[in-house]
């Protein structure tokens, strides 16, 4: 199959950086350059879209993992004629309840610079898929990535207000990747993400839980290979 080259940003989720993309990575073309933004360079979900836009090619494929794809979505609409093709992963529209936010904040008051060790194993569990709950590897691979950013990164991502992220103003398409399995995010949620945005499209993959590019990296890759694809294809058309 002959793949044309493109430029694919990578937005990671919560406390997870671009190793979270590894494997994911090892599925897709060669040719495709793959530039990773870090959840850094502002304090709000804007600023932060707006520090990966001057990081990221003229035209470029979008993918954002769960809180990643609030900063995709605020990228995608501030700036359309970047962003060519958006991809949101187990992500939501919705901003957190009360009650997320009352464990986010106790959490940041519970913990601090110096005994900070990365997210729960209790709270990494959750996230996956039941079958691999108790996968001590994929766990502490989880729990490492947050060890590395932080405590600063966890005070600060705790602290982004995810209301008012546009989704009306997106026009580029729009791929939509859920999991029945994700206890996280419903997949009422992953609906209301595709009535929301103009011309969005809805693709399952199952068993998987939250964690979509750690736990299904290979039907991840492949779905988006091919949706993008497509979106190349009818883009080349319109351009001639």
């Amino acid at each position: 199959m002959n793949v044309p080259s493109c430029s694919v940003v990578l937005i990671p989720g919560f406390m997870l950086d671009e190793t979270l993309w590894d494997e994911f990575s090892q599925h897709l073309p060669e040719n495709w350059r793959l530039v990773h933004a870090p959840l850094t360079g502002g304090t709000t979900i804007p600023e932060i879209a707006r520090q990966i836009a001057t990081i990221s090619p003229d035209r470029f494929v979008l993918i954002g993992f769960s809180l990643g794809g609030y900063i995709a979505r605020q990228l995608a609409a501030d700036f359309p004629d970047q962003v060519m093709a958006l991809v949101l992963i187990a992500s939501s529209l919705r901003e957190d309840t009360d009650q997320q936010a009352k464990v986010k904040a106790q959490a940041v008051q519970a913990s601090s610079e110096t005994s900070f060790r990365g997210l729960s194993n209790t709270a990494i569990a959750t996230s996956l898929h039941p079958s691999r709950s108790s996968d001590k590897a994929v766990i502490s691979r989880i729990k490492t990535m947050g060890q590395r950013l932080g405590y600063e990164a966890l005070a600060l991502q705790s602290s982004f207000s995810r209301a008012g992220v546009p989704t009306d103003l997106i026009r580029c398409p729009t791929l939509v990747v859920a999991s029945s399995g994700d206890a996280m995010r419903t997949l009422e949620e992953a609906d209301e993400l595709v009535e929301a945005i103009p011309g969005a499209l809805l693709q399952l993959i199952n068993d998987s839980g939250h964690m979509i590019p750690l736990e299904q990296p290979r039907k991840l890759a492949q779905l988006i290979l091919a949706w993008v694809m497509q979106v190349l294809q009818t883009t080349e058309k319109h351009d001639h």
